[in-house]
């Protein structure tokens, strides 16, 4: 149990870290490109940097047996899962709720959060599984 608080707290703090990634990156190219494609390159650039972080942090006792090309590959098809979680919570409150169409930020907190917890579950669960490194 305190190895899993420990992966979900250090999951939480690389996800904030992505979260000012993409927002730097996104902001940075936004005027050169225009908002969807520097959103896309943003994107890419914030699951790398979570990527980077979850495999040598957060789940460096539970590694993933894949090389790095395919544990990328798999990490961010497993981000892009997430991310659909994301927005569809988002887009469900922002229908269904006057309250979230208000004060959007309600929506966009509790879409980041439900992402946030399936990308962990999935993370953990499909790709970083693999046997213990050492005590936990």
């Amino acid at each position: 149990m305190k190895k899993l608080i420990g992966e979900t707290f250090k999951f939480g703090v690389t996800g904030v870290i992505g979260f000012a990634v993409d927002t730097l990156v996104l902001y940075l190219l936004k005027g050169l490109i225009g908002l969807y494609a520097a959103r896309l390159i943003s994107f890419i650039c914030a699951v790398m940097t979570t990527w980077i972080i979850n495999r040598t942090v957060t789940f460096s006792a539970t590694p993933s047996h894949h090389g790095k090309r395919k544990e990328f590959a798999v990490y961010l098809l497993l981000m892009c899962i997430g991310g659909a979680a994301n927005l569809g919570s988002y887009s469900v409150l922002i229908a269904l709720s006057s309250l979230a169409r208000q004060y959007p930020i309600l929506a966009v907190a509790a879409g980041s959060i439900i992402g946030m917890f399936f990308n962990f579950t999935l993370s953990r669960t499909l790709l970083y599984h693999g046997k213990a490194k050492g005590p936990s």
